[in-house]
C-alpha cells in the first residue's frame, strides 16, 4: 500500500471557480496547508469581499479563451478545475466540454505538475444530462495529458450548497409533502469538509496516481430520508409524506422552484439528477489519502455544522465561541442570497445627539422596570401571550436596573453578548416557531452617538415563515418606536420617558 499523500509543501495551486461555492472555501484550506494559491477569475472583483482576498494572487482570464488561460497556469504545480455551467442559459454540456477542453490543454502546455476535478457520481443507468456533462469533464481531464485527479461526489451537505439548500427549503416550508418517485433514489451524502480534505490532499498525491475516486460520506439514504432526517435534527416536526408516481422531474422542478428561492434553472438539473442513485461503488481513496482525524461526518452531523451558524446566533461578529468563525460549513458573505437558511431581519439606525456613554446608559437598562421604550400594549400582549402557552412572560424583570452580564435574564429575553459601551445582544426566551435576537449597538461619528437596531428571526418549519409575516405589520410600531424612544432618552427629552410596562410595575411590586 503506497503511504498516505502529504498535505503540506508549499505548491503554487491555481483555483477556478474561487467565486462558487466550493472554490470559494477550497482557497483559504489550501492556504492553511501551507500552499501558495492563485486565483482565476473572468471578474477578479467578484473576489475581493472574501476574507481571503489579501492573501492570494488573482488572475483575470476566461476558461474558454487559450491565450488568458495559458498565461494564467504559468508556472503552476497543481490546478482545481471547479468551473460548472449548471444553471446557465443554453446547453450547459457544450459549454463544459469546450472550457474543460480549453483549460486541460493549456495545463498540458503549461506543464502543471497535477489537474484536480470535482464532478458527480458515474452510476451504470441513464445519466442525467446534468451528470452526463460532469461525467464528459471528468474524463476529459484524466485524458489531457497531465496526471489528474477526478474526484465524484453526490449531495454536498454544507450550508449554501445548492443541494442542501434544495433540501433544507422543501423540508423546513413543508409539513405536508407530495412527493414524486425520486425521493426513493439511493443517495450517499458527504460533509462539505470532508470533501475539501480530499480535495487539499489531492494536491500531494503521488504523480503515477491518475484516475477517479468516488467519495461519500459513512450514510447511505433515500431522499426521503433525507427529508426526514434534516427535519429532525432542526428540530422540526414529523414531516407527513403522500408519495405520487406520476410526478415527473420536469414538473418536480416547477414545485421546487415554487417553494424554494433556489432558482429554477439551477433546481431543475439537480431535480432532474435524483432520478439516478448516487451510491459509492469502490472507496480506493482511502489507500491514498487517510480520513479527517475524526472520522468522516455522518449526516446528521454534516447538518448540524450546516445549521449551527443560526443554531449558536452566528449571524453577526463575535456571536457564540463555541464555533470556529469561518468554518467550511458556514456561508460566506458572498454566498447566493438564497443560501444559508432564511433569517428575516428589520434593521434601523438613528443619529442621536448625546454622547454615546449616555447613550448605552439607556441601552444597558432596558427592560425590567424601564421598559421597552415602545407601544407598551404591544409587549404586554406579547408577554400575556407568551405566559399563556406556557412561556416566561415579561414578569422576570432583570436582576440589577443599570447593569447587565452575560446570561442574565430581561424579562423574556437572555443576555447573549455584552460588549461594555458597544454592543448588547438579547436572545428571546419567549414561545416563538424559531430563534429570534434582538441586537442594539453605539457608535460615534462625529462627536454624535449613532444607535444601530437589528431583530433577527429564524423560523423553524412553516409556522415560523407565517409568524414572522403575520406580525410584520407591526415592526414598525414596535421596533421603529423603540428605535425612537431610546434615542430621545438619551438625549433626554421628557417626551421619551422609558414606557414601563405593567408586568414591570408587578414584578417591581412583587419585590
Amino acid at each position: 500500500m503506497p503511504p498516505p499523500a502529504e498535505t503540506s509543501g508549499g505548491r503554487l495551486c491555481l483555483v477556478t471557480g474561487a467565486s462558487g461555492y466550493i472554490g470559494g472555501r477550497l482557497v483559504p484550506e489550501l492556504l492553511a496547508a501551507g500552499h501558495r494559491v492563485r486565483c482565476m477569475a473572468r471578474t477578479p472583483r467578484r473576489l475581493r469581499d472574501h476574507p481571503w482576498a489579501d492573501r492570494v494572487e488573482i488572475v483575470q482570464a476566461d476558461a474558454t479563451d487559450p491565450e488568458s488561460t495559458r498565461r494564467a497556469l504559468d508556472g503552476v504545480e497543481v490546478a482545481y478545475y471547479l468551473i460548472h455551467a449548471i444553471g446557465g442559459a443554453g446547453g450547459f454540456g457544450e459549454t463544459d466540454r469546450r472550457s474543460a477542453r480549453t483549460f486541460a490543454d493549456a495545463a498540458r502546455d503549461a506543464g502543471v505538475g497535477r489537474l484536480v476535478y470535482l464532478g458527480g457520481m458515474e452510476p451504470d443507468e441513464d445519466l442525467s444530462p446534468h451528470l452526463r456533462s460532469r461525467a464528459e469533464v471528468g474524463r476529459i481531464m484524466l485524458d489531457a495529458g497531465v496526471p489528474a485527479v477526478w474526484l465524484r461526489a453526490a449531495v454536498i451537505i454544507g450550508s449554501g450548497s445548492a443541494s442542501f439548500e434544495m433540501l433544507r427549503y422543501l423540508t423546513e416550508r413543508l409539513p405536508v409533502m407530495v412527493t414524486p418517485r425520486w425521493v426513493h433514489s439511493r443517495i450517499q451524502p458527504i460533509a462539505i469538509r470532508d470533501v475539501l480534505h480530499y480535495l487539499v490532499a489531492s494536491a500531494a498525491l503521488p504523480e503515477w496516481v491518475s484516475r477517479g475516486f468516488d467519495i461519500g460520506g459513512p450514510d447511505v439514504l433515500t431522499y426521503l430520508e433525507m427529508m426526514r432526517r434534516y427535519a429532525a435534527v432542526a428540530g422540526l416536526g414529523p414531516r407527513l409524506v403522500v408519495p405520487v408516481p406520476v410526478l415527473s422531474p420536469w414538473l418536480s422542478s416547477l414545485w421546487v422552484g415554487a417553494i424554494t428561492p433556489v432558482p429554477g434553472p439551477l433546481a431543475r438539473p439537480l431535480v432532474e439528477s435524483l432520478r439516478n442513485e448516487v451510491i459509492c461503488r469502490e472507496h480506493d481513496i482511502g489507500r491514498y489519502v487517510p480520513p479527517p482525524d475524526e472520522g468522516l461526518a455522518g449526516f446528521e452531523r454534516a447538518v448540524a455544522l450546516a445549521l449551527r451558524r443560526v443554531r449558536e446566533a452566528d449571524v453577526a461578529t463575535r456571536w457564540s465561541s463555541a464555533s470556529v468563525p469561518g468554518a467550511p460549513s458556514d456561508p460566506l458573505p458572498t454566498d447566493p442570497a438564497w443560501a444559508g437558511g432564511s433569517l428575516y431581519t428589520d434593521e434601523r439606525s438613528r443619529t442621536v445627539d448625546a454622547p454615546p456613554e449616555r447613550l448605552w446608559e439607556v441601552i444597558e437598562g432596558i427592560g425590567g422596570e424601564h421598559g421597552w421604550y415602545s407601544f407598551p400594549l404591544a409587549w404586554r400582549a406579547r408577554g400575556l401571550l407568551d405566559r399563556l402557552v406556557g412561556g416566561v412572560g415579561l414578569r422576570r424583570g432583570r436582576r440589577d436596573p443599570r447593569r447587565l452580564r452575560i446570561g442574565e435574564a430581561v424579562d423574556f429575553w437572555r443576555v447573549e453578548e455584552i460588549e461594555p459601551g458597544r454592543l448588547l445582544r438579547l436572545r428571546a426566551e419567549m414561545r416563538v416557531p424559531g430563534l429570534a435576537w434582538l441586537e442594539l449597538s453605539v457608535s460615534e461619528r462625529d462627536g454624535r452617538a449613532r444607535y444601530s437596531q437589528r431583530a433577527l428571526f429564524h423560523p423553524r418549519g412553516l409556522l415560523g415563515h407565517c409568524y414572522w409575516l403575520a406580525f410584520k405589520p407591526f415592526h414598525d410600531r414596535v421596533f421603529g418606536g423603540m428605535c425612537q424612544g431610546i434615542a430621545r432618552a438619551a438625549e433626554g427629552d421628557g417626551r421619551a420617558a422609558p414606557v414601563r410596562t405593567r408586568a414591570a410595575a408587578a414584578h417591581s411590586d412583587d419585590r
